[in-house]
């Protein structure tokens, strides 16, 4: 299955826990995992549905332009990082 390595922001939510595994096919679906395993973090990681302002995601190293919909191995790491603006 999947692991999704929560950001630190987030750790005091899922009990200090630095990295949890998830279900699911999609960054999406292994959000709402981690939701089910702690309550109140889809909210927190995607208020309204959608990838918080200012985060990217890294499934496997690589970054995603396809947010929550990029799918997920059962190998997959899935990371949640700041996005990187500039020019």
């Amino acid at each position: 299955m999947p692991r999704l390595f929560i950001p630190p922001l987030l750790r005091p939510y899922c009990e200090g826990q630095e990295e949890v595994v998830v279900e699911g096919a999609t960054v999406l679906e292994a959000v709402l995992s981690l939701d089910r395993q702690h309550s109140g973090v889809m909210e927190r990681l995607c208020p309204e549905g959608k990838l918080r302002a200012g985060m990217s995601v890294t499934v496997d190293q690589n970054v995603t332009p396809r947010g929550l919909a990029q799918k997920v191995s059962p190998e997959s790491e899935i990371h949640f990082l700041p996005a990187i603006g500039g020019g």
